[in-house]
């Protein structure tokens, strides 16, 4: 068993692409509306004629961060509350009529939130015509003497034109008046519409010059919605009693008598071109501007509108009215059309009044108002996307498919924006603030729409016949009926010219009245001069004949050279046509180079966005280099100040501690000696008392006289008015002045170190002249010393150590002077400052010490003398030395002695 082989479809023909390369974005205009109210706050400034200004309303300022921003779009063109429809239909729409009359497509739609005079700038109001009815008058004022006659130009069904002769647009004239079922075209005799009637003031009409008059040419309109994403034929004629029921299996009425059964709606189609058409809908053929608006006002009254809260009148669908001329060249009479569709030019001018976007927040849409409003936005959102992408195509080269099929008013005008013809946009804005937030998303959209690029479209082949002929066609005419009524004949505009100079060269005939039966006279004169007539006719013909001859012998000479002439046009079309091919090669070389070219300016764009980024991190990370690498100097030479202060304080710490470390191993030694002698002391009592036990009954000898020896060095006492030092590291230890006994063994005595200000320095000696003379014995002497009474920074400049001279009074009443000294160091700044290191202080006092004497020595305390010599008075003095001094002891504390019971 044989299996048939499956056959594929037929891959479609791409859609032929102009032969221009030339290209012209999209022209977007800008209309104010007045506001309603004087009182109003306006959020829109026009500032030039092309260019607005948006204010942000206060309100929206806390929704921005606090930002008050002002933002500016330009435009094409931008009319403000003051333009007139007539100045804005000069701007915006008549080029488009040019066009369209010149066999070109154009594109016109308004776009807007709602409420912002849309519709008003397409349709307009009674003595105030919009772009629509103002389109229709210059059409039929320019080519309103050369229209065919109606039913010549015939639609095909398929977006197409057909042509007939007049004689069968005749009989379609008078089968269409028979024929009730088809609708009739309102007659331009009936009485206008009061809502439309004056719609254009006579003096403002227009009318466009150079129209092409070997042409003739025919218009026919139409008129759809687009309501929730369904296409509606608004010049759909239906019935008055379309109301039915609907009947279910049971017999039942399903639908109540009064709902009307709906439209049906229509489905797009693409023609043989590849141009997109709403198949089956009614093109009604129009011979005047008042009967196409007619024709526009039924369709517009059946139009989905509603009331809402922000548009007494919303429009709830896009409306499109398509303007479609017809024209074809005359015959080379100029008297008839010419029998040729090839030769039919079909041009189109689209009118769209896109529906407003909404929010139902504002609007108080419910039910059916919120699916329409849902579905207006969704179709106004995909044409937003379909110019986003086409942008994005032409500005970086990229192929991404444009979605015009999910939205039908993008798939119907899709042809538009790949090149078929001019397109033109008007944004109506509405300047109120509460419209500022939808109104600033319809200017971005405007502004991404400007950057769009359309093909320009190409100019249709002109007709080969000899321009003028119409002209020719009626003078002749013109001239013939002149003629015929010099002569007093009838007035054939059919007979041909050439056969009036033979009727006139025949002899004329005699009187053919014959008043006698028997007149033989009139006849043979009659029958001499029909043969007259025959002779010349018979000399006429021979002429004709030999003319016929050469005439051909001519026409023979002329095809040879036409067929000659064929040939050489031949060749050279095919060497045009190789031309043709290499240029089509070189311009798709051409655009893919040109795309290329696009792509790499894409790239080097992202790479100098890029390499300016980096520049912009190098120059940052520098910057914060050189920041770092300051702030690791500032440590550096804070540490190094700080390591030579650390130095500095480390050196002294460690000479303090050796000095303190000898002053201590001196006081140790020192302190030894003393216990040492203390025992030495108690030793000889204890021998003393111990021998005065072994003889109880003798007599006490009398004391003896002891020799005075070197006295050792006693503990330090209290010394009579005078200085003696509480710092223990600069100056000596002072003697007590009192005698002392002299023991046997002589304690060492502590070597004298010397102040340091004895040394090589330099100082300066700072004494206020506040000072006070006390008169003492130990004065501070300080050599190679500069005496200053208020320091200056010469002096310190010429010295390296400070010291202040201060008296202040004491706990006890005493006046004590305080030596406050430190080093003068360099400063950064060349100046000098003073770091305090020590303090001197230099106290008087009076020795108030209570003595107890010894029993054995009652004589010698007698004679005066004050030294120690009993244990009690020994011990009752203590030696306390301050800790971290190098010096002798520097406190004494004497205590209380307790009396023996007697």
């Amino acid at each position: 068993m044989t299996r048939h082989l499956k056959g594929k479809t037929p891959r479609r023909p791409p859609p032929k692409k102009p032969s221009s390369n030339q290209t012209d974005p999209v022209g977007v205009y800008c209309r104010v509306r007045p506001l309603g109210a004087e009182d109003e706050e306006c959020c829109i400034e026009v500032i030039s004629s092309t260019t607005i200004q948006m204010h942000t309303p206060e309100g929206f300022k806390t929704n921005r961060n606090g930002e008050y921003k002002e933002t500016q779009y330009s435009f094409k063109k931008v009319f403000g509350v003051s333009v007139s429809q007539m100045e804005l239909f000069e701007h915006v729409a008549k080029p488009l009529v040019d066009d369209l009359i010149h066999g070109k497509n154009g594109l016109l739609f308004t776009y807007g939130v709602t409420g912002s005079g849309k519709t008003f700038t397409m349709t307009g109001s009674p003595g105030q015509g919009g772009l629509l009815p103002r389109s229709l008058d210059m059409i039929f004022n320019s080519i309103g003497p050369y229209q065919a006659k109606r039913y010549v130009f015939k639609t095909d069904e398929k977006n197409g034109m057909e042509i007939q002769t007049e004689v069968d647009a005749l009989l379609e004239r008078q089968r269409r008046d028979n024929n009730f079922s088809v609708p009739k075209t309102p007659s331009t005799r009936l009485k206008a519409d009061p809502e439309i009637a004056d719609m254009i003031k006579p003096e403002e009409a227009s009318k466009l010059d150079g129209v092409d008059d070997d042409s003739s040419y025919s218009i026919f309109v139409s008129y759809v919605e687009i309501y929730n994403n369904y296409i509606y034929d608004l010049l759909e004629e239906t019935q008055e009693d379309a109301i039915k029921p609907k009947w279910n299996g049971g017999g039942t009425p399903v639908r109540q008598n009064t709902e009307l059964i709906p439209p049906q709606s229509k489905i797009l189609r693409e023609d043989q071109n590849h141009i997109m058409y709403v198949a089956g809908c009614l093109e009604v053929e129009v011979k005047s501007a008042e009967e196409a608006f007619q024709v526009f006002w039924r369709g517009q009254k059946k139009r989905k509108v509603a009331n809402t809260r922000l548009n007494r009148e919303s429009s709830r669908s896009h409306s499109v009215f398509i303007i479609k001329l017809a024209q074809a060249p005359l015959d080379a009479d100029g008297d008839n059309v010419l029998q040729d569709k090839n030769q039919i030019s079909v041009s189109q001018l689209c009118l769209v009044d896109l529906a407003g976007s909404e929010r139902t927040g504002r609007t108080g849409a419910e039910g059916t108002r919120i699916r329409e409003a849902g579905n207006i936005n969704q179709s106004l959102l995909n044409l937003r996307t379909c110019i986003e992408i086409l942008r994005e195509n032409q500005m970086c080269g990229t192929n991404k498919m444009v979605p015009y099929r999910d939205s039908k008013i993008t798939h119907l005008f899709k042809n538009y924006f790949d090149g078929e013809g001019k397109v033109r946009m008007v944004v109506c804005v509405n300047p109120k603030t509460d419209d500022y937030e939808e109104t600033l998303l319809v200017m971005r959209f405007a502004e991404m729409t400007q950057e769009v690029e359309v093909a320009r479209p190409v100019d249709r082949p002109i007709c080969g016949f000899t321009p003028g002929r119409r002209h020719r066609n009626q003078a002749f005419k013109d001239e013939l009926s002149r003629r015929l009524e010099e002569r007093g004949g009838p007035i054939d505009p059919d007979m041909p010219a050439a056969a009036n100079p033979l009727i006139l060269s025949l002899p004329s005939l005699p009187s053919c009245e014959l008043t006698d039966p028997h007149d033989d006279i009139t006849l043979p004169r009659l029958i001499e001069a029909l043969k007259n007539r025959q002779r010349v006719k018979q000399m006429l013909i021979e002429d004709c004949s030999k003319t016929a001859n050469m005439i051909k012998s001519v026409l023979q000479e002329l095809d040879t050279g036409l067929i000659s002439k064929d040939n050489f046009i031949q060749e050279q079309n095919g060497k045009l046509l190789e031309k043709d091919r290499i240029i089509q090669g070189n311009k798709a070389e051409i655009e893919r180079l040109e795309k290329k070219s696009k792509m790499q300016e894409h790239k080097i764009d992202i790479l100098q966005k890029t390499t300016k980024i980096f520049e912009d991190d190098k120059r940052s990370l520098q910057h914060e280099l050189g920041t770092r690498e300051q702030r690791l100097q500032r440590e550096l030479s804070e540490k190094r100040r700080m390591e030579q202060r650390l130095h500095g304080v480390i050196s002294d710490t460690q000479f303090k501690w050796e000095k303190e470390c000898e002053r201590r191993v001196n006081a140790l030694q020192l302190e030894m000696q003393n216990k040492l002698w203390v025992k030495d002391e108690k030793l000889k009592q204890l021998k003393a008392i111990v021998t005065e036990s072994k003889t109880p009954g003798r007599p006490e000898p009398p004391p003896r006289q002891t020799q005075p020896q070197p006295q050792p060095q006693p503990l330090p006492q209290h010394q009579p008015r005078s200085q003696r030092p509480s710092k223990e590291d600069r100056l000596p230890p002072k003697r007590s002045a009192s005698p002392s006994p002299v023991p046997t063994t002589t304690p060492v005595r502590p070597l004298h170190r010397r102040s340091r200000s004895a040394g090589g320095e330099k100082w300066v000696d700072h004494k206020p002249s506040s000072s006070m003379d006390l008169g003492t014995v130990l004065q501070p002497v300080i050599p190679n010393a500069i005496q200053v009474s208020a320091p200056s920074e010469k002096a310190l400049s010429k010295c390296d150590r400070y010291v202040l001279t201060h008296q202040e009074v004491a706990s006890d009443g005493e006046i004590q002077t305080k030596l406050i000294k430190g080093e003068v160091i360099k400063t950064r700044g060349g100046g000098q400052a003073v770091q305090f290191t020590d303090i001197e202080t230099l106290k008087q006092e009076l020795t108030t010490v209570p003595r107890r004497k010894r029993k054995s020595s009652e004589g010698m305390s007698a004679s005066g003398d004050g030294a120690l010599t009993d244990v009690e008075t020994r011990c009752s003095v203590a030696v306390e030395m301050r800790a971290g001094s190098n010096m002798g002891p520097g406190y004494e504390h004497h205590a209380v002695t307790k009396r023996r019971k007697p």
